[in-house]
């Protein structure tokens, strides 16, 4: 099924790219299933006050460990849930940190069938404007190159930690063709119809959606952690990051963890809250370990 309809695509994106942009545009934001709270994250999830907002009339589920002010926001990946983030939470807490986060449109405990760096932006900037701002942002993935686009439209945090980042549509994009087997005429039609659908009024967004975009709008420090063996998000992502913020970001890579292992990995949520705690020296390395290697 799904190679007849990558063929379908691919043999009438030139006579009918309108069409053909709308069902691509339809696939590419719709996550790939639903999964389920694992049993490692249960007790966790069950503690979290949880809440409800609205976006584009979806129900979005939010939580919160904690009642302080200013939390650290944590936003999760694609086809993911913030579930996964379990770990963090628990040494944050532990910090006296509170936490707040979401299950995207079309993810976890949250309605809808997809989601859009649009929606992922206004569910930031309506916890932001209820928290009263947050102190730092924790991301993975997607989760990365959404907070970068929200954080330069006047979100602000102190520190920002980007896990297994995705920096830029056209990475996105060139993994979807890959995924789905359609070639450029199919992105091209699907382009336009984002152009005409999402941005009818900015006629070159592009460039707005790619984290290394305009640095000097987000003053913030960072912390860049990502693995060599990443089967999703090809490290070259973070080293962009870390190169387009310069001395305010650090980069470190670790090997064997892959892009959602090393959201479980002890070293890596201790060495996340360690820099969310008190943000470390920019020429500190990593801690010695097996899996962890300080590149910047």
């Amino acid at each position: 099924m799904a190679s007849l309809l990558s063929t379908t695509l691919n043999i009438t994106a030139r006579l009918a790219p309108g069409p053909v942009g709308r069902v691509a545009f339809a696939l590419f934001v719709r996550p790939l299933g639903r999964p389920e709270v694992k049993p490692g994250e249960a007790e966790v999830m069950a503690r979290a006050v949880t809440g409800r907002l609205v976006v584009d009339g979806i129900p979005v589920t939010t939580y919160r460990w904690g009642d302080g002010g200013r939390p650290v926001l944590i936003v999760h990946g694609w086809t993911s849930r913030a579930s996964r983030f379990a770990g963090f939470v628990e040494a944050l807490r532990a910090e006296g940190r509170t936490v707040v986060s979401f299950d995207a449109p079309g993810h976890g405990e949250s309605g809808g069938r997809a989601t859009t760096i649009l929606r992922q932006r206004e569910i930031i900037r309506q916890l932001h404007a209820h928290h009263g701002g947050f102190s730092d942002v924790l991301a993975h993935s997607f989760g990365v190159v959404s907070t970068f686009f929200a954080l330069r439209d006047g979100i602000r945090a102190d520190r920002i930690v980007g896990i297994g980042a995705i920096a830029d549509f056209d990475f996105l994009a060139k993994r979807f063709r890959g995924l789905l087997g359609v070639n450029q005429a199919v992105e091209d039609a699907m382009r336009r119809h984002v152009q005409r659908r999402l941005f009818p009024a900015e006629p070159d967004i592009w460039p707005r959606l790619d984290a290394c975009h305009r640095p000097e709008a987000i003053p913030s420090e960072i912390l860049l952690v990502h693995d060599a063996d990443d089967d999703t998000s090809a490290p070259a992502q973070s080293r962009a990051i870390a190169e387009a913020y310069g001395e305010r970001a650090r980069l470190i890579e670790t090997s064997g963890l892959g892009h959602r292992r090393i959201l479980v990995d002890p070293e890596v949520i201790a060495i996340t809250v360690d820099f969310l705690s008190k943000t470390l020296p920019r020429t500190a390395t990593a801690p010695p370990a097996a899996s962890l290697g300080a590149t910047r």
